[in-house]
This record gives C-alpha cells, structure tokens and sequence, in this order.
C-alpha cells in the first residue's frame, strides 16, 4: 500500500523565514513541494488580546510518514513560541502527482 500524501498549513512570521523553512526540509527530501504565500494579514487572539500583523503562510507537500520529522524540523527552524502547524488531509490526487511525490521524498 502507498503512503498517503498531505499537505501541511504553515504561518510563518515572513517570507524569509518560509523559504528557510522550506528550503530545510526540501534538503532533507522531507517534502517534495512547498508553496508560500508571502504576505497575508493575519488577525489573532495572544496573550489575551487582539493582535494583528503580516505573516506568509507556507502549504508543505510530503506524505504521511514524514509528518513527525517535517513537524520535528519546522520547529526547530521557526520562530514563533507557538507556530500553527496543521495537516490537511488529501482524499485523491492524480495518479502522476502521487508518483511525482512518492519519489522525491525520502523512504521511511
């Protein structure tokens, strides 16, 4: 059985550090695409009050099995104390993408 691929919905403090980000775990074929809007105005409930700032969100394209290594390694790169780091689950996809992905993240 293969390995079922997701995406995971990354806001990062800025475009800088989403590619520094992705540009990590593509190296260590943690992921095989990363896409990353560079600038979303975000509001938010911290620390008791309303924030609001520029952040870019970053869609990282990997299967299953390396979420916990993609997890391990966007938060040891990330700045924020609390990073939304959420998993969105892909039901299909075309059968060239699934191939496409499979073979160029790393086995596990």
């Amino acid at each position: 059985m293969k390995d079922k691929i997701v995406f995971l919905y990354v806001t990062c403090a800025s475009e800088e550090e989403a590619k520094k980000i992705g540009k990590a775990l593509l190296e260590e074929r943690l992921c095989a695409c990363v896409n990353i809007y560079p600038q979303i105005s975000s509001m938010y409930w911290w620390e008791g009050k309303i924030e609001e700032s520029k952040e870019a969100i970053m869609i990282v394209k990997t299967k299953e099995s390396l979420i916990n290594l993609v997890e391990e390694k966007i938060l040891q790169l990330h700045s924020y104390t609390c990073p939304c780091i959420a998993k969105i689950e892909i039901e299909r996809t075309n059968e060239c993408f699934l191939n496409w992905l499979l073979k160029e993240t790393k086995p596990i």
